[in-house]
């Protein structure tokens, strides 16, 4: 999954163009917005206190409010059927904004982790969009406007954040979300009408992230969130006081996607062999420093280990140090052996080799410095950090190394700790670390400050970073939910999402990933919900599969049918719906299945069944009346059924429409 970032970013105003002191708009009011269609939009902004500010626009509504003592004010315009390019002007005594090119049609909320933050262009090498070039060669639509929030996070709530409306064309295309632009493209190409899709979302971020406090707080685990945000706002100013006594690295070419591979920190003597490491902390590699004392922390650390090498050892040696999170330069006695110091090579496993002239029989010292923007950073793979032949293990390098950290990320710049006062012990503890992955954060930074622009709906692509608590997301999920539409005061705006896809989670159980996806089915029995299955276009050694072209349709698909109310399209899959056990079987009756199952293949696949004792057999399924009739030999009578019950399961049951079936699992039956 796309890596979260954990430095704090201070959410800021972005003015629109000619605004001035006296009158301010929130950044989602400016040139080539969409407002919703046949609505009273919301507009709002800043002003001086007790003035009268006045909305006129070209398709001849206009509105007018008094400010109140803090100067702030909203309004609500009228808004006319799908068209434009309109004006829209607020006036304030002097001061007058025009907004141009405005088209009325349809806004949609676009929001999630790092599938729904993949962009058209993909992250290459690994993570890739199909046909990515072709598409956005294409990707001319003057009426799909995109708008993406720049990342902020915030331990508070706030009310301003960065961002500006693109008009789609190959030039911008390429870096708006795929699955955002897909599903954007299909209304737009369907309905004949303008599409703003306002993209606000974060890699590797939980759920807990994109709720606030006030509803996290009735959810099991985090009752006392309330308490712990409190204290954290309070600290706040102190860790802002202590990072201003660090100096900042003056590089402006410092950017949290490009690449590092001239970053000077002054810090060339660590590589040494000859330096002393004496008084630098322990930590056993290999892991991610998250699990380790360094704890939520995105930056620039450096790791030391010397070894014994024999005295004889074979010729084309290896320096294996597995995946690193995300950028790295290897040493070994002070002459560098390899390095990746560009973004989107976080699962790419390093082996550089090393030239003979380098290494030498006794003692030798490997120095690494790691350079992590985003989420889990560190030295992280499952197998042993070796000096290699080939695949043959010469010298075993896991264990305890010794490590530094040297600079931390801040608001997108780096901050290089100060070399003789540890300035990273020094950091002030919080309840709540500052980070993407803290509760409340991101709800704070990049969705509050979008309300209540009027969308007609939301759609959501998150997860993956919640597998292990599918238990604790079914109430999670959907106290989310509840809280944008709360806040939006829209009623139950449509809501849709994407079931998470086919992945090889390693040690995690295969049940966690199927708990979470029965999480997100339950959530289905929230009104005006829909799910996307994507069982049959995932990828189990991708956790960003690439084909977000038919993500974005199906969600399309959800939108066309319940919303636009378009005849005759059929928008999910086979949905359990009952079960009822006769003569040792067990008949599985299907919701969206009216014109007929499918077996994509020879036989139904990852069927299982279980008897009073809980335990569950693989079982024979077969397609009958409309159904699906499930037995096994082991089991003679059964009580239960699931199915797609594994973290890669790729199922084949479809239905007439050629859409996958999501995983269940039933309730025993007494």
């Amino acid at each position: 999954m796309k890596k979260l970032t954990t430095f704090l970013l201070i959410p800021f105003f972005m003015a629109c163009t000619n605004q001035t002191p006296e009158l301010r708009l929130s950044a989602l009011f400016a040139d080539h917005m969409v407002l919703q269609q046949d609505s009273e939009a919301t507009v709002w902004g800043t002003s001086e206190p007790g003035v009268i500010v006045k909305i006129e626009t070209s398709w001849g509504k206009t509105s007018q409010i008094r400010t109140d003592k803090a100067g702030k004010w909203m309004l609500k315009i009228g808004t006319p059927e799908a068209g434009g390019p309109y004006n829209l002007t607020v006036k304030a005594r002097k001061s007058t904004i025009v907004i141009n090119d405005v088209l009325i049609g349809e806004v949609w909320l676009c929001s999630g982790q790092s599938n729904m933050e993949m962009p058209l262009k993909g992250w290459p090498p690994v993570d890739t969009i199909n046909n990515s070039a072709n598409e956005i060669a294409q990707a001319n639509y003057p009426e799909i406007r995109m708008f993406t929030v720049e990342k902020a996070i915030s331990i508070k709530p706030e009310t301003k954040c960065k961002g500006s409306w693109e008009i789609c064309n190959p030039e911008n295309a390429g870096d708006f979300s795929a699955t955002a632009y897909f599903f954007g493209r299909e209304l737009h190409n369907k309905l004949d009408v303008p599409v703003g899709l306002i993209h606000s979302s974060w890699g590797g971020t939980p759920a807990e992230s994109w709720a606030s406090a006030k509803y996290l707080s009735e959810i099991p685990g985090y009752e006392d969130i309330e308490e712990k945000v409190a204290l954290s706002q309070k600290k706040s100013k102190e860790f802002m006081e202590w990072l201003n006594g660090i100096g900042k690295v003056d590089d402006d070419s410092i950017s949290l996607e490009g690449s590092f591979y001239n970053l000077d920190l002054d810090d060339g003597q660590y590589a040494a062999s000859e330096f002393n490491d004496e008084d630098w902390s322990t930590m056993e590699l290999p892991s991610l420093w998250e699990s380790k004392e360094v704890g939520t922390f995105d930056g620039v650390v450096w790791f030391r280990k010397t070894f014994e090498m024999p005295d004889v050892y074979p010729e084309s040696l290896s320096l294996y140090l597995g995946p690193i999170d995300d950028m790295d330069v290897a040493y070994i006695n002070g002459v560098k052996v390899g390095g990746i110091e560009e973004g989107g090579f976080w699962t790419a496993e390093r082996n550089y080799a090393i030239p003979m002239s380098v290494i030498k029989p006794g003692t030798n010292t490997i120095a690494v410095r790691v350079i992590d923007t985003r989420g889990g950073g560190g030295i992280y793979g499952s197998k042993n950090l070796a000096i290699r032949k080939g695949e043959k293990e010469i010298v075993n390098l896991s264990g305890d190394w010794k490590y530094l950290p040297l600079a931390i990320f801040f608001q997108g710049e780096l901050f290089r700790f100060k070399e003789d006062d540890r300035s990273y012990s020094k950091m002030p503890k919080m309840e709540l670390s500052l980070d993407a992955n803290t509760p409340t954060t991101l709800y704070n930074a990049m969705i509050n400050p979008l309300v209540p622009y009027t969308i007609k709906g939301a759609i959501w692509y998150q997860g993956e970073s919640n597998v292990g608590r599918g238990k604790q997301y079914e109430t999670l999920f959907p106290a989310m939910i509840k809280n944008w539409r709360d806040d939006w005061e829209l009623g139950d705006f449509p809501f849709y999402y994407v079931q998470i896809a086919p992945y090889n989670y390693g040690e995690v159980e295969p049940s966690a990933t199927a708990e979470l996806r029965e999480a997100q089915r339950l959530t289905l029995n929230k009104p005006n919900t829909g799910m996307v299955v994507t069982m049959d276009i995932g990828n189990p050694f991708s956790i960003h599969p690439g084909n977000k072209q038919e993500v974005g349709r199906r969600l399309s698909l959800l939108a066309l049918a319940n919303d636009y109310n378009m005849p005759d399209i059929k928008f999910s899959g086979p949905m359990y719906s009952t079960m009822i056990v006769k003569d040792g079987k067990i008949v599985i009756k299907f919701d969206y299945a009216e014109d007929g199952l499918v077996c994509k293949g020879d036989k139904l696949t990852y069927f299982e069944v279980a008897g009073n004792d809980g335990v569950f057999y693989e079982a024979n399924a077969e397609i009958a009346d409309n159904s699906v009739v499930v037995s096994c030999s082991k089991v003679n009578e059964p009580v239960q059924v699931r199915f797609g019950w594994r973290d890669t399961a790729e199922p084949n049951l479809f239905n007439s429409s050629g859409l996958p079936a999501s995983p269940f699992i039933t309730k025993v039956v007494d």
